[in-house]
């Protein structure tokens, strides 16, 4: 019979598998966050979160408080090299390092609004799988763009000698939006229509009507020009100049010469379309268009002596590109700390997770110069960074259950009564919010509809008297130890007993989904397989 799948995808060993997640809880400490002493401007944002601990769980930690509000994420995976790095082990079979990638980005999809974006970056070695693999999570509509990074030209062994000698200059950059309709801004909006145009189309000194654009604004920078609201009014002032006083003597492009022979590089002025609708006209020297090779990111130097670090430019571009001063930006294989460094600079709140003990060593040091303005490398000088701000550093509470010593499954001893009304809240899809004056309000759902966590018993009359405390405007989940009554006799109250009433819900006492398979087992030997050579010389000694 034929397969009735229609759908193009990637296949690999135990995709089928899927982990049940534990939506941990996350423990701040205070110890570990840290702020500006002063506020330096009125717009310092000081509830970003720094999280340690494994980078999944930590994603769907996030899940009830951020889904769909993410606006921009980036991610540099491990790239499954099969080499060991000083902090990283990322030597992964393809199938299990797709199983685990697949995990995480199903998480990060979710957590990225409706105009977000997502930036991926890797190498030959996983891009091709990787790209059939975005399609499948996000969609081949949502794919925006391939964007080829530079590693810089020192790294570039002979590539001319013969065939091995072949080194990969760069990596790939895999651009997808949240839905096939998301348009990037570009160095041009359109001044017309409402309705963005395409994200990579540029004005290119064409009257196609869908080719007119109004410059956005930002400041010419790094050889690339870009206009500022100053330069906008400039060029407004000189073309009203040129209607006024030498439209009937010349022609635009005329006057554009004579003005760049006077004036030199500022010779950029409004031009009007075939339509007489407005539009800025670039003069011919200063226009470069945005590439999707980006070769000059090694300009800004490291800021670290982390091996892998990212350049402050490439976050720049993308961070600039996709979001404006207070959307959130998420980094979940955070490394050195570049995504929040620079989103911290452009006044963008931030989500960074990291599991390796460089978290402590690399990222929170150079966030600490961020913030009190020590660190002027990268993007300081730029945008001008003075510091200010701050971070909350957060850790994955351990599992909610394990196991006693007659293998039952029972509360963690580690969670205290605060701990676990926050944990079972998350499980039951509540909000935690419990309240200062009603001791049986730990969080609620909606309006009228709340829940209470204890590890008491409740005998019937207990149950009376709870039940004529929430009334019958309200409906109260009452998750608890043990209760001796039918959960039946009370109307507003719902019942259930914990840890029985979750059991079932996730993989408990998992602690970690990394990307690292030191510990994996052999594969079991199928019936009748025929031995291979190196279990032949183990059999023979």
């Amino acid at each position: 019979m034929a397969n009735n799948k229609t759908k193009l995808e990637l296949t690999w060993i135990g995709k089928e598998n899927r982990p049940r997640l534990e939506p941990r809880i996350l423990l701040q400490d205070t110890e570990k966050s840290y702020h500006s002493k002063h506020r330096i401007t009125k717009s310092d944002i000081f509830d970003n979160r720094l999280i340690f601990g494994d980078n999944l769980l930590a994603l769907k930690a996030l899940e009830q408080e951020f889904t769909g509000k993410v606006k921009c994420i980036y991610i540099d995976p491990p790239y499954n090299t099969g080499s060991a790095f000083e902090h990283y082990d990322d030597g992964l079979e393809h199938s299990i390092w797709l199983g685990l990638m697949r995990d995480r980005l199903e998480c990060l999809r979710g957590l990225l609004s409706q105009d977000g974006f997502i930036f991926i970056q890797i190498d030959y070695r996983e891009s091709a799988r990787l790209k059939l693999l975005l399609d499948e999570v996000f969609g081949s509509s949502c794919f925006r763009n391939e964007i080829i990074v530079g590693r810089g030209i020192k790294n570039i062994q002979s590539q001319f000698e013969d065939i091995d000698s072949l080194s990969s200059g760069h990596d790939t950059v895999y651009l997808y939006a949240k839905t096939n309709v998301t348009r990037l801004k570009t160095l041009f909006e359109k001044l017309d229509d409402p309705q963005p145009g395409k994200w990579d189309t540029f004005w290119r000194g064409t009257d196609r009507p869908t080719m007119r654009y109004k410059i956005f604004g930002i400041t010419p920078e790094k050889g690339q020009w870009r206009w500022s609201k100053e330069r906008a009014f400039l060029a407004k002032s000189i073309y009203e100049k040129y209607q006024q006083e030498f439209s009937n003597q010349m022609s635009l492009d005329e006057y554009w010469q004579l003005y760049e022979r006077e004036n030199g590089n500022e010779a950029d002025f409004l031009r009007l379309g075939p339509d007489n609708t407005v539009q800025y006209y670039v003069g011919p020297r200063n226009y470069k268009m945005l590439s999707d090779v980006w070769l000059n990111l090694r300009s800004l130097g490291k800021i670290t002596d982390f091996p892998h670090e990212k350049h402050e430019d490439l976050l720049y571009r993308i961070i600039e590109w996709t979001t404006k001063p207070g959307d959130l930006v998420l980094d979940s294989f955070a490394g050195s700390g570049t995504t929040g460094a620079v989103a911290h600079k452009m006044g963008r709140r931030w989500i960074m997770v990291e599991l390796g003990e460089h978290c402590h060593t690399h990222i929170i040091p150079r966030l600490k110069k961020v913030i009190d303005g020590e660190d002027q490398g990268g993007i300081s000088k730029v945008v001008d960074w003075q510091g200010g701000g701050g971070f909350r550093y957060y850790k994955l509470a351990p599992s909610l259950l394990e196991k006693d010593k007659w293998d039952n499954w029972v509360i963690n001893k580690q969670y205290n009564a605060t701990m676990l009304a926050e944990a079972i809240c998350k499980l039951e899809g509540f909000i935690y919010s419990p309240s200062d004056s009603v001791y049986w309000i730990h969080g609620h759902s909606t309006e009228t509809d709340y829940i209470y966590v204890t590890t008491q018993t409740f005998g019937r009359d207990q149950l009376a008297i709870l039940s004529d405390e929430v009334g019958s405007e309200r409906t109260l989940l009452v998750m608890c130890s043990a209760f001796q009554a039918k959960s039946s006799d009370f109307q507003n109250l719902t019942i259930k007993k914990i840890p029985n009433a979750v059991l079932s819900r996730c993989e408990w006492s998992h602690d970690d989904y990394s990307l690292q398979i030191e510990n994996l087992p052999m594969a079991p030997k199928l019936e009748n397989e025929q031995p291979g050579l190196f279990d032949l010389e183990e059999t023979n000694g």
